[in-house]
C-alpha cells in the first residue's frame, strides 16, 4: 500500500502540480507566528512547549484519522495517504526551477538563469557566472530532492501519513524559528533545531548512501567521509558531498557576494559544474527514486510472502 500511495502521489503531482501550495505556506507561516508570538520569551523551555503544542496535535490527528479510515475501508486509508503525500512531498516545487535554469543556461541566457536561481534560493545571484550558477543549482537540486522527496518518504514508510506530516512540520518550524538575524527569537528555536536534526539523522544518511549506490560509489563515500564535516551545515554537507562524489562534479568553492568572495569549502572531485552535470543530476535523482521504489517493492513482496 505504501508503494502504491507513493507512486500515485508522484504521478498526481507530475500531472497536476499543487497550485495552492503557496497558500498552504502562508497559512503555515501564520500558524508558526501564532505560537511564536504567544509563547516566545526567549527561553529554550518556551520553545519546547510551543513546538510540542504546534507539532504533536496535527501529527496525532493525522494518525487517528488514518486509523479510523483504515478500519472503515482500506481504500479510504490509501486515498488519505495519497492526499497527505501530495500535500507534503512537493517534487515539482523545485524541479521546475531546476529545469528552467538548465534551459536558460543552454540558451546562453545567463541573466534569466540568475533571476530564477535568486528566486529559488531567496538570495541575490546577479554576480554569478554560468559555472557558478550551474554549481549552486546542482546544490539546490540535491538538497531539495532530499527535503521534498526522500526525507518525506522515509518517515512516511516508518509512520505512514503521520510521518510525512511530522517531517514537513519539523522542517518548517526549524526554518521559521531558527533565523540567525532575528534577535527576538533568543533560545526559542533551539528545541525546533534539535528536533529537526534528530529527525533528519536517518533520512540524510539514507539519501546519501542511495546517491552513492546509483552513482560513483567509491567517490561518493570518499567525499562524504572527508568533506561533509567541513560544510557550514554538516548535515547538509552529507547530501552535498555524497551527491558531488556520485556525479564526479566540483561543488562548494567560493562565490562572489556583495563584490567580495564568499568562502565555501570544496565538495566533490572531478570536473567543474556545467549544464551537462545539471542533466546528470536529474538522472541521479531519478535513479535514486527508482531504487527506493524497487526496495519498497521488495519489502512489500517480503511482507506478502511472510
Amino acid at each position: 500500500m505504501s508503494l502504491l500511495a507513493l507512486i500515485a502521489a508522484l504521478l498526481l503531482e507530475q500531472m497536476h502540480p499543487l497550485a495552492s501550495r503557496k497558500y498552504l505556506s502562508g497559512w503555515m507561516s501564520d500558524y508558526a507566528n501564532f505560537f511564536r508570538h504567544n509563547f516566545n520569551a526567549g527561553e529554550h523551555a518556551h520553545g519546547r512547549i510551543a513546538w510540542l503544542l504546534a507539532v504533536l496535535p496535527p501529527v496525532f490527528g493525522c494518525l487517528v484519522l488514518y486509523l479510523l479510515l483504515r478500519d472503515v475501508n482500506v481504500v479510504f486509508a490509501w486515498a488519505f495517504s495519497v492526499l497527505v503525500l501530495y500535500l507534503t512531498m512537493g517534487f515539482r516545487r523545485f524541479s521546475h526551477y531546476f529545469t528552467d535554469i538548465n534551459q536558460a543556461l543552454r540558451n546562453d541566457d545567463l541573466e534569466r538563469a540568475r533571476v530564477l536561481l535568486s528566486e529559488w534560493r531567496g538570495e541575490p545571484c546577479h554576480e554569478l557566472n554560468a559555472e557558478e550558477v550551474a554549481r549552486l543549482t546542482i546544490e539546490q537540486g540535491l538538497l531539495a530532492s532530499h527535503r521534498h522527496v526522500f526525507g518525506v518518504m522515509v518517515w512516511f514508510i516508518i509512520l505512514g501519513p503521520a510521518g510525512a506530516v511530522l517531517y514537513r512540520l519539523v522542517h518548517f518550524f526549524k526554518a521559521r524559528w531558527n533565523l540567525a538575524d532575528d534577535v527576538e527569537l533568543g533560545n526559542f528555536g533551539e528545541f525546533a533545531r534539535a528536533a529537526y536534526y534528530c529527525l533528519e539523522w536517518l533520512p540524510l544518511r539514507l539519501t546519501a548512501i542511495t546517491f552513492a549506490i546509483v552513482g560513483d560509489f567509491e567517490d561518493a563515500i570518499y567525499c562524504w567521509r572527508s568533506q561533509a564535516d567541513a560544510w557550514p551545515d554538516a548535515e547538509d554537507g552529507i547530501v552535498l558531498a555524497s551527491g558531488a562524489g556520485a556525479l564526479g562534479v566540483q561543488l562548494g568553492q567560493p562565490i562572489p557576494q556583495g563584490g567580495l568572495p564568499f568562502d565555501r569549502p570544496e565538495l566533490g572531485i572531478g570536473d567543474p559544474a556545467d549544464v551537462d552535470f545539471m542533466q546528470s543530476t536529474v538522472g541521479l535523482v531519478w535513479r535514486a527514486l527508482v531504487f527506493w521504489m524497487l526496495m519498497l517493492l521488495l519489502l512489500e513482496l517480503a511482507k506478502l510472502a511472510g
